[in-house]
């Protein structure tokens, strides 16, 4: 595993600009969805426009996490601000989880006291949803999708935005041609559902990584093996690995060796194959005094 850096940073300003413009447009599609969706009755309109107003928000949150992780460490945060962005996420995806459950409540209510439903207005307000969650999409690629890790989830989320929104003209379209007026409750409990699954995700991410646990993407037995072939070290005593936010991760080990080793060296391998920021290393049970 080669160490990567990301060189977003050198289009930061128009990114931000992308990423603010995917917000304002999100808002807006969010007003327009649940005007829509109390006009036309659709509840499936209205589940919609949360998780449209959702993605807007985690977008937000990426573009005030950027510029609070970019503030270097003090005498307070001695790690620096990197994990405001897992914190945020946190709150984001426990607002998701219990919007999905409130959504699944009121399509039960629904069900049990049916209404009348606009199709035509559930289709063009859909319709009109697809273009911005496609422009959006669009938008967050541009502001570095491949470069972040967090940017990229606000594209794939407006990626499943859109197919949400088809399943919302689906809906419609059968309302007016049949009068299905079940399939918008249907519709309702499946975007619910997926809002609730992604907001588990990144609900279980973002504690993964609060509770300082180690990265899945990192073996450490890997890592032991193949530090001690190189580097002449006889064994790993002890390895801890853990992450400061959803990119940069950090070790503490305990090795014991008879030879010389230059750590330098090992922290320098351990970055740039393992994606590896920063490393402590302990030596115990050593002869020769090691190079630090």
């Amino acid at each position: 595993m080669g160490h990567n850096h990301s060189h977003s940073h050198v289009d930061e300003n128009q990114s931000n600009k992308q990423l603010t413009v995917a917000v304002v447009i999100n808002v807006l599609l969010t007003i327009a969805q649940v005007i829509g969706g109390i006009f036309s009755g659709s509840l499936s309109l209205i589940a919609d426009a949360l998780h449209n107003l959702s993605d807007a928000g985690a977008i937000f949150i990426a573009l005030v996490a950027r510029k609070i992780g970019n503030k270097p460490a003090d005498g307070t945060h001695h790690f620096g601000y990197k994990r405001a962005e897992i914190l945020a996420t946190l709150f984001n995806s426990s607002t998701l989880i219990l919007i999905g459950g409130y959504l699944i409540v009121e399509s039960v209510s629904s069900y049990l006291n049916p209404q009348l439903i606009n199709g035509w207005i559930v289709v063009w307000v859909a319709a009109i949803a697809l273009v911005v969650d496609l422009a959006t999409a669009f938008l967050t690629y541009r502001a570095g999708a491949n470069n972040s890790i967090n940017i990229k989830a606000a594209f794939i989320h407006n990626i499943s935005d859109a197919m949400a929104s088809i399943v919302v003209i689906i809906a419609g379209t059968l309302i007016i041609l049949y009068q299905w007026y079940i399939v918008d409750l249907i519709a309702t409990v499946l975007i619910s559902i997926y809002v609730i699954y992604h907001g588990v995700l990144l609900l279980k991410q973002s504690c993964k990584i609060l509770m300082q646990a180690a990265p899945n993407n990192i073996d450490t037995h890997t890592i032991s093996n193949t530090i001690c072939s190189k580097f002449n070290i006889e064994s790993v005593i002890s390895i801890k690995l853990w992450q400061l936010d959803d990119k940069e991760s950090y070790c503490e080990l305990v090795i014991s060796t008879q030879h010389l080793v230059d750590l330098h060296v090992v922290k320098s391998f351990l970055h740039d194959n393992f994606n590896i920021e920063n490393c402590i290393i302990e030596i115990q049970s050593i002869v020769n005094k090691s190079l630090t």
